[in-house]
């Protein structure tokens, strides 16, 4: 199964750039050694500086002097054998560290795999990043078989279940701010995606949870909903999902989602919601 996406590698460079000049306060260095790290998804193991100065929209000189730093630093590191750099261990103690202290993965945690377990699926909790959303929870069925993503996958925003319900929880500008930069990735495929989002939308309304049935990919089935958990963090989605030969939407709707949604009540009163 195909992890990136053209919504996961492409950043909205001219509009970072643009917000750059009006704020004073920003800082471009920093902000061009951070879009280094994160140009490392999950499928992209090594990279190489022509590799990196593409997907970060730079010059090569500006990403050899930046991946030079970043090596130096320890948050990259250099393999000689293959000419390219990898992430280091000072990356993988700050991700650590943060999800050591997102208390809501423990909390969840329990709760979810029971899901999984009922449903016979994998049951994910996700927070956004641009235009993806990045699980930080996965929990799987014993019994079943279920999709190849693990905690630091990303999926993209607008067509998958997770993604929906993370828009339609959010404030209207920040949705908006999104949709804008996802439609002026694939111009084309925008009415289609649109559509898809407005249905999430009115399914958030009327059901309590979203859905994607084979909109993200044509054999994945899944339905999310959103909740705040609180404590200045901004929303976070719990997916519910997998192949969809073996999960049929009827089953997805009428026996998964009110456990979902009972159990996203239940983690937001254990949360003090």
């Amino acid at each position: 199964m195909t992890l990136e996406t053209k919504d996961d590698m492409m950043v909205d460079e001219g509009e970072r750039k643009s917000n750059a000049k009006e704020d004073r306060h920003f800082v471009t260095a920093l902000a061009r050694g951070l879009e280094v790290l994160s140009s490392f998804r999950s499928g992209e193991r090594l990279m190489g500086n022509n590799e990196i100065a593409e997907a970060c929209g730079l010059p090569r000189s500006t990403a050899t002097r930046l991946t030079y730093t970043l090596t130096k630093l320890g948050y990259l590191h250099y393999v000689p054998s293959a000419g390219k750099y990898r992430l280091g261990t000072a990356t993988l103690a700050l991700g650590s560290a943060m999800l050591s202290k997102l208390d809501v993965r423990q909390i969840a945690r329990p709760l979810m795999q029971e899901l999984a377990d009922f449903s016979k699926t994998m049951v994910s909790l996700g927070v956004r990043d641009k235009l993806s959303m990045i699980y930080v929870e996965n929990c799987r069925s014993h019994s079943a078989l279920t999709l190849s993503l693990d905690v630091g996958s990303r999926i993209p925003i607008a067509t998958t279940a997770m993604g929906r319900a993370y828009l339609a929880m959010c404030s209207e500008s920040e949705r908006r701010e999104v949709l804008g930069s996802v439609r002026e990735l694939d111009e084309l495929a925008w009415p289609r995606i649109r559509e898809g989002v407005d249905k999430g939308l009115a399914e958030f309304r009327d059901i309590g949870c979203c859905t994607s049935f084979g909109d993200w990919q044509r054999d994945v089935n899944a339905i999310a909903m959103a909740f705040s958990p609180g404590e200045g963090l901004p929303p976070m989605s719990i997916n519910c999902g997998g192949p969809s030969f073996k999960l049929a939407p009827e089953f997805l709707l009428n026996e998964v989602r009110p456990r979902l949604v009972e159990m996203v009540r239940l983690l937001e009163a254990r949360l003090g919601r």
